[in-house]
């Protein structure tokens, strides 16, 4: 027994002296080793094929989980404190994916909890940079193709769209989840693909070849299949479909980089709310004797609103110095200027753009960033295109949200004041929404009830109009944690870094640009502004903290 304990012991050290070499040798490892690090976990974050579709049996996870764990292992053996802070900013993006795949494993589960998970077809390109929401890896984006087809796009559509059937007849296997409101709410976007290749085959026109029809209808099969066995489902569906407080604080802190715990964030999104519900009131007060803003009543109205908008907006940009505007910022705006809506079918945001669209259009800050990053890719292959879960939220989502207000407080609207009573409707909207997936997520209320918060506590009775917006938010709210505060969230750790920024200037004795500021916010890119600010500023606290609370 002494023998063989004695050989057990030396196996044990010269396993932990071989695995010491290999840490020690990683801990040598520069930015390029981080870099090749990067290019394999992409690589491997991407499932198998099984059957020509993506493979997200639990069978393939249990296979896989090891290697992920080799991965998580060699970059935590990364020595990074003496690398420039850009470079340790690339080593916690790529850490923040890792903890993302890893929540999705242990808790998230979106292909066996979620159904809208296998919606596949995508007809617009999102306003972020990836679609919101979990998202598998094999979506067919239609808005890449340009119809009539040519030859060789109608080749690679019929290849993606082969995806589809294998796809859905595997998520039959998968959704083994007891998530009801995910469940129930997911049938109604499986069901929406089904319209969706209706339009792929309309857009195709006569000139369809017969493998392309062929090939849609048998997509439409499939997932008219998928939707009768989830609605046969749906009745023994009875959980909770919110990820829990605890899990909801250690995703934003350790995914998504936010440095606030659940309640944290109920607290700040409560203020939020009700300074926008006063600040309206204060600003109705103050235009009390001015006439009311007009709704534009036809397309033509409505279009002369909108170009005015784009025209005001760049040039208040340009003019009074808020950023360096560039060629292409201008026509990005204003290829999604929208039109009119009648009166009876407008939701929240048309009923606000058709009063007056700046205030909207500001929020399509959106779009310059995607022309940025398509057109002037950021050097580093980690901020190249979008990072994975949604982990660019805060950044993006806040930094839209943020510049309404700043905006506004720094002269859009000194000749329209009307306007910036729809400013403060629109944060009111987004903080009531926010708290509303909050308690969802919590598992305090449902998914309906969580809508009850986000239409009462909207002004002016606008999120009552039209539910499809309601559910649609709520729904994408609950299946991507966090985001539904992300517009709240990311607005305040953006006016936190304006602060740092601005009073770091000060204290050096230089005269503070706003240019310089969003300058320096744009180059560093669709990063979690926790991230941002730290390159920004060289405060790292947020970051060391959270490190802690890990």
């Amino acid at each position: 027994m002494k023998k063989a304990t004695c050989v057990t012991t030396w196996l044990s050290i010269l396993v932990s002296i071989l695995f010491i070499g290999s840490a020690n040798a990683q801990q040598g490892g520069d930015y390029n080793d981080l870099l090749d690090l990067f290019a394999e976990w992409r690589e491997f974050e991407r499932p198998p094929s099984l059957d020509g579709a993506p493979d997200y049996t639990a069978e393939s996870f249990a296979r896989r989980f090891g290697s992920f764990r080799e991965f998580q292992a060699r970059l935590n053996a990364f020595n990074i404190g003496s690398w420039p802070v850009p470079q340790q900013v690339d080593w916690h993006l790529v850490r923040a994916e890792m903890n993302g795949f890893d929540f999705n494993h242990r808790v998230l589960k979106p292909w066996a909890r979620d159904p809208a998970f296998y919606d596949t077809v995508w007809m617009s390109r999102s306003d972020v940079p990836a679609h919101e929401g979990p998202t598998h890896h094999a979506v067919v984006e239609i808005w890449t193709y340009e119809f009539p087809l040519s030859a060789g796009d109608e080749a690679r559509l019929v290849s993606e769209l082969s995806a589809i059937p294998p796809l859905m007849r595997q998520a039959q296997r998968n959704l083994t989840g007891n998530a009801r409101d995910l469940w129930v709410t997911g049938i109604r976007d499986v069901r929406g693909q089904i319209t969706k290749l209706d339009e792929v085959l309309r857009l195709a026109g006569p000139s369809a070849s017969a493998d392309l029809k062929a090939s849609i209808a048998e997509s439409k099969a499939a997932t008219a299949a998928l939707v009768a066995w989830l609605e046969e489902k749906s009745p023994s569906k009875t959980g909770p479909s919110g990820v829990g407080k605890e899990n909801y604080t250690w995703y934003q802190q350790n995914v998504h980089l936010v440095p606030l715990t659940w309640e944290d964030e109920e607290r700040l999104l409560k203020r939020e709310l009700e300074r926008a519900w006063s600040s309206l009131k204060l600003e109705e007060q103050r235009n009390r004797d001015l006439p009311p803003l007009v709704a534009a009543s036809n397309s033509e109205e409505y279009a002369a609103k909108a170009e005015d908008a784009v025209e005001r907006i760049m040039n208040f940009l340009e003019e009074k110095e808020i950023l360096t505007v560039t060629e292409y910022m201008k026509p990005a705006m204003a290829a999604h200027m929208g039109e009119f809506v009648p009166e009876e079918r407008r939701n929240f945001f048309s009923i606000t753009s058709h009063y007056d669209p700046a205030p909207l259009f500001t929020h399509f800050y959106h779009w310059l960033e995607l022309a940025r990053m398509d057109l002037e890719p950021h050097p580093s292959p980690v901020r190249q295109g979008a990072l994975l879960y949604n982990i660019f939220d805060s950044r993006n989502e806040g930094t839209a949200t943020g510049v309404e207000e700043m905006f506004m407080h720094a002269g859009l609207y000194d000749d329209s004041p009307r306007s910036r009573e729809l400013v403060w409707i629109l944060l009111a909207q987004r903080a009531a929404r926010g708290l509303g997936s909050l308690y969802a997520h919590a598992n305090e209320m449902t998914m309906e009830e969580a809508g009850g918060v986000h239409q009462d506590w909207t002004p002016r009775g606008w999120m009552k109009t039209e539910r499809d917006l309601l559910i649609f938010e709520q729904h994408l709210y609950l299946r991507q944690p966090g985001y539904g505060t992300s517009y709240v969230t990311g607005k305040y750790l953006l006016e936190r870094a304006l602060a740092d920024f601005s009073k770091q200037q000060e204290e050096r004795g230089e005269e503070f640009r706003m240019k310089d500021f969003f300058d320096a916010l744009n180059r560093i890119d669709s990063i979690p502004i926790s991230l941002v600010r730290w390159e920004m500023t060289g405060l790292d606290n947020d970051i060391k903290a959270m490190m802690r609370a890990r």
